[in-house]
């Protein structure tokens, strides 16, 4: 597994939700469109990657069913979609003692997932991406939180977010590669 996380100073722009529907040949050789970003001026950045041998199809199933995730990622309490799986679409989950709600700012099927919101006084923007190459899915994913707890306590929580992926990211892997 890949990683690189990030101490910054604080400042964010979030920018409107964006769906990508156009065809799969035009996304890949030209973008006509600005992709969601997380906040590369929050004063936390987490980036991560793992590779993943399953087809792409189960592994993009598994992390968009948000309403299954308990039933895979230990650290996921419980979690609700609310409706369909689009931008502005919102969540509500429940992890490491914190109530979440999350808002879909960006889809792009089998390719690209971004949400974000408060949980506590911390605006997280987090930004998913999945990529087929041969037999296996590389799954990056990146995550900026900035607000008044995270410029008391960057030191103490970018790892805390760090270990959080990194177990997500573990947990996506291992019920992916089940078979059966």
């Amino acid at each position: 597994m890949q990683s690189t996380a990030t101490i910054r100073s604080p400042g964010a722009v979030l920018a409107p939700p964006t769906v990508h529907t156009h065809c799969p040949i035009a996304r890949s050789t030209e973008r006509t469109h600005t992709m969601f970003t997380i906040d590369e001026t929050a004063p936390v950045i987490v980036r991560l990657s793992t590779a993943i041998d399953a087809p792409l199809e189960r592994v993009w199933a598994l992390h968009t069913d948000i309403d299954a995730w308990a039933s895979w990622n230990a650290d996921v309490d419980q979690a609700e979609l609310d409706g369909p799986l689009l931008p502005g679409s919102s969540f509500h989950w429940k992890t490491h003692g914190l109530d979440i709600t999350s808002t879909v700012r960006e889809i792009i099927p089998g390719e690209r997932v971004v949400w974000g919101g408060p949980a506590a006084g911390i605006e997280g923007v987090h930004v998913w991406t999945f990529e087929q190459t041969g037999g296996q899915v590389t799954v990056r994913t990146e995550e900026s939180w900035s607000g008044a707890p995270v410029d008391a306590d960057a030191t103490v929580l970018g790892p805390a977010l760090h270990d959080s992926l990194t177990a997500w990211l573990a947990a996506l892997k291992a019920r992916a590669e089940q078979t059966g």
